[in-house]
C-alpha cells in the first residue's frame, strides 16, 4: 500500500497556557493599547522589549506590528531616503524588497549560491552601488558573516538584518541579527514565536532606536518603552521624525512573552524534525541537500533541496505526486508567484538586469515548512514520500 501522510502543514502548536492566561488579563482590564497603563505600570510590550533585547543581546529593542514593519523602520531610521538604492537578496520573501520599496528606495538584488545563502562575490562587485544592505537570512540559511561584514564595512555600507527565519540561530555564536547595526525579527504565525503578526526590531545605536520608536507611532509617551535611549538623543529626533504608527499591543505581547521563555526548547525541537527529513533524504538520485557550515547555528523549521537543472515540468511533477501523498512543497522556480512564493523576477516595481548563475539555483529549490506539530516518525514518513517521489521521476527522466 502507498504510504501517504494526513498531517497539516498549515497547523501550528496552540499558544502556551501561560500567553492564554496573560491574555485574558489583558483583556480583562482592557488596555490593550501599549501607552495604555495604569499607575506604576509597565505593561506587557514594555516587559516584552526587555526580555528580547536580553534574549538577543542587543541594548534596545522595538516590539511592532510586523516584522515588515520593522524593516521599513529600520531603513527609516538609518537615513534611506526616496530614490536611494539598497542592496538585499535575490532569493527572499516579498516583504523584503517591499520594505525597501515603501520607503520610496531602489532594490538592488544579489545573488544566491547553491548553499541558498547570498553570493558574496556578487556583493562585492555590487558594493559600490548602494550605501546599505537589507540582508535576508532567507528560509534560515546564514552566509559566512564575518566575510560579509568584512565586504560592507570595507565599503561603508550599513547592514539591517531580517532574521525573520533566524530567530535563535546564530553565526559563530553571535545570535543572528547581532552582527549589522539593526536586526529585524517577525513573529507572524509561520514564524519561531507566533503571535499572528508581529515583529522586533534591535539595535545598539542610541539615536537609530529613538528614531526607531518615534517612527513607530510613541507621540511624546517614548519614556514608558521598554528600553529607552537617553532624552537627550530624543531632543534631537523627535520633531524631525514622522509618525508611521506600527506598535505593537500589550495582547500580542501577553502571549509572545512565554513563548520567549520557551524559545530555546521550541528551536532544538525544529533541530530535531530538520534532521530526520534531512537523514531520510539524503543520497536520494537527483536531489542536492544544502549542507550547513559548522559555524551556523540553525533553527531547521523548514527544510530546502535541490533539483538542480531539473526540466521544470519534471519538478513539477514532483511536486504534484507528492501533493497527492499529502507532502506539500513550495518551489521557486515556478513562472507565477504561488502564495508566499515568489522571485526577483516576479517584483515587477523593482526591475533588474538576469542574474545566470542565481536563475539556475532558484528554478532548483525545492521548500517545505517543518511544523512542530509534526511528530519525528512524521517527518520520517515525509521524507520517504519525497525520496520515492523524486526517485521515480529521475529514473523516468533517466529512461
Amino acid at each position: 500500500m502507498t504510504e501517504k501522510f494526513k498531517g497539516s502543514f498549515t497547523q501550528q502548536e496552540p499558544i502556551p497556557e501561560e500567553g492564554i492566561a496573560a491574555a485574558l488579563e489583558v483583556m480583562r482590564h482592557g488596555r490593550l493599547h501599549r501607552y495604555n497603563l495604569a499607575e506604576g505600570e509597565d505593561g506587557e510590550v514594555a516587559l516584552l522589549e526587555r526580555e528580547f533585547a536580553g534574549y538577543v543581546g542587543a541594548k534596545y529593542a522595538l516590539a511592532v506590528a510586523s516584522g515588515g514593519y520593522a524593516m521599513g523602520t529600520a531603513l527609516r531610521a538609518v537615513g534611506v531616503r526616496p530614490g536611494d538604492r539598497v542592496l538585499t537578496n535575490a532569493f527572499t520573501l516579498a516583504p523584503v524588497p517591499g520594505s525597501i520599496a515603501g520607503a520610496g528606495a531602489v532594490p538592488v538584488f544579489v545573488g544566491v549560491t547553491e548553499d541558498l545563502v547570498i553570493d558574496l562575490d556578487d556583493l562585492q562587485a555590487k558594493a559600490g552601488e548602494a550605501e546599505v544592505l537589507m540582508l535576508s537570512h532567507m528560509r534560515g540559511h546564514i552566509c559566512d558573516m564575518d566575510r560579509l561584514m568584512a565586504i560592507c564595512d570595507a565599503a561603508g555600507i550599513t547592514v539591517i538584518e531580517d532574521c525573520a527565519h533566524t530567530m535563535g540561530a546564530a553565526w559563530k555564536g553571535v545570535p543572528s541579527g547581532r552582527h549589522g547595526l539593526v536586526g529585524c525579527y517577525s513573529t507572524q504565525t509561520y514564524k519561531h514565536m507566533n503571535s499572528g503578526e508581529g515583529g522586533f526590531l534591535v539595535t545598539d545605536d542610541d539615536e537609530v532606536m529613538a528614531r526607531a520608536v518615534m517612527l513607530s507611532g510613541s507621540y511624546m509617551l517614548y519614556g514608558r518603552n521598554g528600553t529607552v535611549p537617553p532624552e537627550a538623543v530624543f531632543a534631537r529626533v523627535k520633531y524631525e521624525t514622522p509618525n508611521v504608527s506600527g506598535r505593537m499591543d500589550n495582547l500580542r505581547a501577553a502571549i509572545l512573552r512565554p513563548q520567549l521563555a520557551k524559545l530555546d526548547g521550541q528551536c532544538a525541537a525544529w533541530n530535531a524534525r530538520y534532521r530526520a527529513v534531512e537523514e531520510g533524504l539524503r543520497g536520494t538520485p537527483g536531489l542536492r541537500m544544502v549542507e550547513r557550515p559548522e559555524e551556523e547555528r540553525y533553527v531547521g523549521s523548514s527544510i530546502q533541496f535541490l533539483l538542480l537543472d531539473w526540466p521544470d515540468a519534471a519538478v513539477a511533477d514532483v511536486i504534484d505526486r507528492c501533493k497527492g501523498r499529502g507532502v506539500e512543497l513550495k518551489w521557486f522556480g515556478g513562472a507565477e508567484p504561488v502564495g508566499f512564493t515568489s522571485r526577483y523576477d516576479s517584483w515587477r516595481y523593482a526591475p533588474s538586469e538576469r542574474m545566470p548563475k542565481s536563475d539556475r539555483v532558484l528554478k532548483g529549490i525545492v521548500d517545505m515548512r517543518l511544523p512542530l506539530t509534526f511528530t519525528l516518525d512524521d517527518c520520517a514518513l515525509i521524507a520517504r514520500i519525497i525520496r520515492a517521489e523524486v526517485g521515480a521521476v529521475w529514473q523516468e527522466q533517466a529512461a
